[in-house]
């Protein structure tokens, strides 16, 4: 079966078992700012203004043993959906994503989130001297053994309540990856990239963790490419399998590499031609 195959499949069983619980998801449960669902919580909290920008975050809480998904889900999984068009007095919100875990379990490796994760937001208001309230209507997944679809309605108008600026500063700073290019120095880099060395479809990668911290490199790639990451081997080389692509798709394609170890977290684009090597 194609991992496309598989993908499809899992999304269309998260839905369907969603239908079903759709009653008991995303009902307040007395929290104030909170919306309670399945298995998890989710509010809006607001930061400070700096010029015509504010920071402002989606606080995330999930209860023991459950996990909820990054914006690449992996080879399962449902990624959040984001819908602000309620919102009022609002240019655009930048959505910052921190570094996720690598997930293994019978439906294959997903990248997710445990316990409790803040998106830190950028906000672009359209006028600095009038309010500006979020609006958001988000779709998430819920999984331990099975996963369900989760969803919310939040609103929150920045800067009406008390600021949780330092705490979403500290997600943007700490827990956000950095841009790095290819080779740059660091305790965490991508050190080169070339072919795979079984001589198929794909790269691989050397890379640089601080000591006793298993890097993780995940492959985020456009909509028909597919790519499979393979664990680390005792050299920290990673292969990145090619596993499906666009017909008749000549490249070049840009991808975005992660690379994570330990509470670091650095994020890298490369070109690759068709074939799924470097440029």
């Amino acid at each position: 079966m194609s991992s496309m195959v598989f993908r499809l499949r899992s999304i269309s069983s998260l839905f369907c078992l969603g239908l079903l619980l759709l009653p008991s998801l995303g009902v307040a449960q007395g929290m104030p700012g909170w919306s309670q669902g399945l298995h998890s919580r989710v509010r809006l909290v607001s930061g400070d203004r700096t010029g015509t920008q504010w920071l402002a975050g989606i606080d995330m809480a999930l209860d023991p043993g459950f996990k909820t998904y990054w914006r690449n889900p992996g080879e399962s999984g449902l990624p959040p959906r984001f819908d602000w068009a309620g919102s009022e007095n609002v240019a655009s919100v930048d959505v910052k994503w921190p570094a996720p875990s690598r997930s293994e379990d019978g439906a294959g490796v997903s990248y997710v989130y445990h316990d409790n994760v803040l998106l830190p937001l950028v906000v672009q208001a359209v006028d600095v001297a009038k309010p500006v309230k979020l609006v958001l209507s988000i779709e998430y997944g819920i999984c331990k053994d099975i996963c369900i679809p989760a969803n919310a309605t939040l609103a929150l108008t920045l800067g009406a309540g008390p600021s949780q600026q330092a705490e979403i500063a500290a997600a943007l700073h700490d827990k956000v990856p950095r841009v790095q290019a290819i080779g740059a120095p660091g305790p965490v880099s991508i050190l080169s990239l070339g072919p795979n060395t079984d001589g198929k479809p794909g790269f691989s990668a050397t890379l640089k963790s601080p000591p006793g911290e298993a890097p993780n490199l995940f492959v985020e790639a456009p909509e028909g490419w597919y790519f499979s990451t393979a664990k680390p081997d005792d050299h920290n080389r990673v292969s990145v399998s090619l596993d499906e692509k666009p017909k008749d798709a000549a490249g070049p394609v840009t991808v975005t590499l992660t690379l994570v170890a330990g509470q670091n977290a650095v994020e890298s684009e490369v070109k690759l031609d068709a074939t799924g090597k470097p440029r």
